[in-house]
């Protein structure tokens, strides 16, 4: 069955950096986009970053810049680098996958996964 597995969370202070990874399973990895979604405390789901099967990247103007999404095809998985982290930027981060449609759209992935949890202090 399709899965997909978030790492790479943890309590960092603002300014420092971390790597999420998305380890995918059960599906053609590489015909397939996915991406970054973060939803932090009273908000909603947003977009974060998505990379097309063909590598295509999209980016929330909040992130651009700070944030670079890249996947590796030979290990099915997606990594996020976040650097200058912000305290708004505290969300808990969830991977999504689809087999096209809208990269921005949380509405157009169909395969999630459970989230990884990322705060930043000031």
């Amino acid at each position: 069955q399709v899965q997909l597995v978030e790492s790479g969370g943890g309590l960092v202070q603002a300014g420092d950096s971390l790597r999420l990874s998305c380890i995918t399973s059960g599906f053609t990895f590489r015909s397939y986009n996915v991406g970054w979604f973060r939803q932090g405390p009273g908000k909603e789901r947003d977009i974060v970053a998505a990379i097309s099967g063909g590598g295509y990247t999209y980016y929330a103007d909040s992130v651009k810049g700070r944030f670079t999404i890249s996947r590796d095809n030979a290990k099915n998985t997606v990594y996020l680098q976040m650097n200058s982290l912000k305290p708004e930027d505290t969300a808990v981060y969830y991977c999504a996958a689809n087999s096209g449609g809208v990269l921005s759209s949380p509405t157009a992935y169909d395969a999630w996964g459970q989230g990884t949890e990322v705060t930043v202090s000031s």
